[in-house]
């Protein structure tokens, strides 16, 4: 599977972390930037191209990372064909659900709010979720994209 990857400067740190941790775990990860730390970067420079890929590739995920994931999550969401839903710390349901009942393919994660640990265990429940294809969903996505 495919993993497109982009985050801000306050989300830069656990990007990197995440990338060498996808690598590992054998997932073909395309870093979509920043590829240096500045402080004074706007995430939609970076959150837009690696939502528009995600749209592009039916098959891949896309995670974003920002502060609090909430507005990386808002510049994913306008991009046609993209479910993005967000994961700040807590119980895991919410990644779970978004991915059985929503088939969110972004996940926006508030580097300022998870921990490394809490950030990996996100990914890999995103990443190993299946849609549950049930038709009550599939309906109410398609009212979504139309």
């Amino acid at each position: 599977m495919k993993i497109f990857i982009a985050s801000d400067h306050a989300g830069f740190e656990l990007k990197k972390k995440l990338v060498e941790f996808l690598s590992h775990s054998k997932y073909e990860v395309e870093d979509r930037g920043p590829y240096q730390f500045n402080q004074f970067d706007d995430y939609p420079d970076y959150m837009k191209p690696a939502a528009e890929a995600v749209a592009a590739d039916s098959g891949a995920r896309g995670i974003v990372i920002g502060g609090s994931g909430e507005g990386e999550a808002m510049v994913a969401n306008r991009v046609r064909g993209v479910r993005a839903a967000v994961y700040y710390g807590g119980a895991l349901d919410v990644v779970k659900l978004a991915r059985d009942h929503n088939d969110a393919n972004v996940l926006s994660l508030g580097a300022r709010l998870v921990t490394e640990r809490e950030a990996r265990d996100a990914v890999t429940l995103f990443l190993s979720t299946p849609f549950s294809n049930d038709e009550r969903h599939v309906r109410r996505i398609a009212k979504i994209d139309h």
